[in-house]
């Protein structure tokens, strides 16, 4: 991964000593908490509905055990004992003490992390693929890519008070596993028909109030022209985008109301203005960059102690079959670990749970981790005779649960029990619904769902984009949990539709038993998923399961 320089380090530095001034003018009373408050978010502290929360970025989810231990660190030192991995590849931790965040801050500095751009209306953490690097379906490394992306952002005097954040991601596979449509801007590295690597360039994707799915702004644009180009569109929204309404402000209302092709049109514009400025200096920093993401030295070993342990062992056999996935390397594979413990909060880890993974990326998976926006850890590169040893080790720390892509393997947001805008609790619902099909032993018979949970509209859980999504709202002071059905965030992206009336908390783990239950029922095969019998059936089959009173009152 990017190693920082002597200037990165001195940046860093600098940048803390003026946070810590600032920190130190808050507690004297020498600044208000409406001054105080721009200066912290950019340096991503909150003021949450408890207490202050400091998001950390992780740059497009990399990480090495260094950095894993002192996120522990952190945890351990000034927290309370744990941190919450989110949505967006980065990490949370809720409780710390303002007069502490200058020295995390240091702390994090020494290992080349920081806090800078994860709040505020700026272009914030760049996030990719989470098996990227690793993935068999993969065109190229798209990390070197987010990491000019990122140097080029950071700080950018442009795009610092901006009418509203701003998101990118990227990826190179086939498959999407970096919820690209549902993005600011996304970057996806593709092939023409002659064989010539360019990007195809997606706009004005993004959930919250107003879902949209994010459309193609530029099918092939070559490699050189990649910067300016994304420079011209953010200018572009930055200067047309909507500012006397926060709701409206985000570029996916831009794109709509404008119309793409007339957004392209003055994107094009404004990207003739902005090619001569970029003399190429941009393409020689990519390949420095891409010196530092050169891939692990992969060895060549026999498989048999793999093969017998997965002959002999059914626990281990499971938990195989479910959290690997295909790796690009002869005898390697991906390893997903969940932080989902059924009844757990997802997306949690200890302090020594993750001193745990960053020893055995140490040990067995070439010292890198990578945290994906499903709330889970990845370990890229382990090689298959190592496996049965990896396996004990995250069994020894409860980190063995086999359930990814499964029911209880759910994405929710921190919700009222710890956020300021959230309007219902996420949380106990998700320990709920994981709990109650952990107890029906039915979860592998389900197959693949995705579950995803938000405790209000601004959907930091997904809830759009999940085969079956929640909202939890407050309906005149009572809790009360939207369902919506079809939501996909692949490649074939869609915006779940709303099933009908919302339920209430006590109502709402029963109603989705009905409704998988429902679809135990109407599907053709064990093979077809949830999200293809919706796709087959339609959403009215799936609601008389929800709403059986309703059903029965018709008939």
């Amino acid at each position: 991964m990017y190693q920082y320089n002597d200037f990165d380090k001195d940046f860093l530095a600098e940048r803390n000593r003026q946070f810590r001034a600032q920190v130190e003018r808050r507690i004297a009373g020498n600044l208000t908490e409406d001054e105080f408050k721009p200066l912290r978010l950019m340096n991503g502290l909150y003021l949450q509905l408890h207490a202050y929360m400091l998001r950390v970025a992780i740059p497009y989810g990399t990480l090495k055990s260094a950095q894993m231990d002192t996120l522990a660190l952190l945890a351990e030192k000034w927290d309370k004992g744990y941190g919450h991995f989110t949505t967006r590849q980065n990490i949370q931790y809720n409780w710390p003490k303002l007069t502490d965040v200058p020295d995390m801050l240091d702390a994090l500095g020494e290992v080349g992390m920081h806090a800078i751009q994860t709040s505020g209306n700026t272009i914030r953490n760049v996030t990719a693929d989470h098996f990227a690097g690793a993935a068999a379906d993969e065109l190229e490394d798209p990390r070197p890519l987010a990491e000019l992306i990122r140097q080029w952002s950071t700080d950018h005097p442009e795009f610092q008070f901006m009418g509203r954040k701003f998101k990118i991601a990227v990826s190179a596979a086939k498959q999407d596993r970096a919820v690209l449509k549902a993005h600011d801007l996304a970057v996806r590295i593709v092939q023409n028909d002659t064989g010539e690597t360019g990007y195809q360039i997606i706009v004005g994707g993004g959930l919250g109030r107003t879902p949209m799915i994010g459309k193609i702004l530029h099918d092939f644009l070559p490699r050189e022209d990649l910067l300016p180009y994304i420079e011209a569109t953010v200018s572009v929204w930055n200067q047309v985008g909507r500012r006397d309404n926060k709701y409206k402000a985000r570029i996916k209302i831009t794109v709509h109301e404008t119309g793409l092709d007339e957004f392209r049109a003055l994107v094009d514009a404004r990207y003739v203005t902005i090619r001569p400025t970029f003399t190429g200096v941009d393409q020689e920093l990519l390949a420095e960059i891409k010196e530092h993401f050169a891939a692990p030295a992969f060895r060549n070993a026999p498989t048999e102690a793999f093969d017998a342990e997965y002959e002999k062992n059914a626990i281990f056999r499971s938990w195989v079959d479910t959290n690997l996935s295909e790796h690009r390397a002869s005898g390697y594979s991906i390893v997903t670990v969940s932080l989902k413990k059924q009844g757990a909060t997802p997306g949690d880890a200890t302090a020594d749970q993750m001193r745990v993974l960053a020893q055995i990326a140490r040990d067995y998976g070439h010292d890198e981790l990578r945290i994906s926006h499903e709330q889970n850890v990845i370990l890229p590169h382990v090689h298959k005779s190592d496996l049965p040893a990896v396996y004990a080790a995250l069994r020894a720390a409860e980190l063995h649960t086999a359930n990814i892509g499964l029911v209880s393997d759910i994405i929710a947001c921190p919700g009222m029990d710890y956020c300021a805008l959230a309007t219902a609790r996420s949380i106990p619902v998700a320990q709920q619904i994981a709990t109650r099909f952990d107890e029906l032993k039915i979860e592998h018979d389900i197959g693949h769902l995705q579950i995803k949970i938000s405790g209000c509209i601004n959907a930091c859980g997904h809830h759009h984009v999940g085969h079956i999504g929640i909202l939890g709202l407050d309906r005149a002071g009572v809790e009360n949990y939207q369902i919506t059905l079809g939501g996909d965030a692949t490649w074939d992206a869609a915006i779940g539709q709303r099933a009908g009336p919302g339920f209430a908390y006590d109502e709402i783990v029963p109603a989705i038993e009905r409704l998988i239950s429902g679809y135990l029922e109407l599907r053709e095969s064990p093979e077809e998923t949830f999200i293809e019998a919706y796709r087959r059936l339609g959403l009215a089959p799936f609601k008389a399961y929800l709403y059986p009173e309703a059903q029965a009152n018709a008939a």
